[in-house]
């Protein structure tokens, strides 16, 4: 065992001392650093949606809820609806041609004749929403929840159904997504 000298503690470096500005700089330089990252892990893109916003073409309401609304007729064109609630909102007739509703929510909401062309669906629950005669040509409904969605007379022409969940969906009179094929009255999960 080394036995420790006096002079062992002579040759270990020492660090300069700090005046009390220098600590009170350095002490201000690592918060406006901590503040710096905070904000910058704090910013989303969904700060910057206003939910207050009125329905217009290419309206930013991403992660918005809006259920309840009345949106009949609107024309919401390419607007960014990405994790939205519209649960048990009208929007009949309305255009929603291009949208992105990825994740989107539209529980028990009223769409008949509603344009979706082109609408970026995926992963949306659509469950029990009315979408009677409603246009979802070229829609991207993969991994949609459409249970219990009424889809009779819809135009599905050219829509992505992978993954899609059409348990009870009724989907009599509906245009396949061949374009051709017409689903038989009364088919109920399957186009008959």
């Amino acid at each position: 065992m080394r036995k420790r000298t006096p002079h062992a503690a002579a040759r270990r470096p020492t660090r300069p001392a700090l005046t009390r500005t220098a600590l009170t700089q350095t002490a201000a330089a690592r918060i406006a650093a901590a503040l710096a990252v905070a904000l910058a892990l704090s910013w989303s893109p969904a700060a910057h949606a206003a939910c207050t916003d009125p329905a217009a073409p290419s309206v930013n309401w991403r992660r918005c809820f809006l259920d309840g609304r009345d949106f009949a007729g609107a024309d919401l064109t390419g607007a960014m609806l990405r994790e939205a609630t519209f649960s048990r909102s009208v929007m009949k007739d309305a255009r929603l041609r291009e949208v992105d509703a990825y994740r989107a929510k539209f529980l028990s909401a009223r769409l008949p004749g509603a344009d979706l062309s082109g609408a970026r669906l995926i992963e949306a629950d659509l469950t029990r929403a009315d979408l009677s005669a409603a246009i979802l040509a070229g829609a991207d409904l993969r991994n949609a929840k459409l249970v219990g969605t009424d889809l009779r007379r819809a135009n599905l022409s050219g829509a992505r159904l992978e993954g899609a969940d059409l348990r009870n969906a009724e989907l009599g009179g509906a245009t396949w997504i061949d374009g051709k094929r017409v689903c038989a009255e009364g088919s109920v999960g399957q186009c008959g």
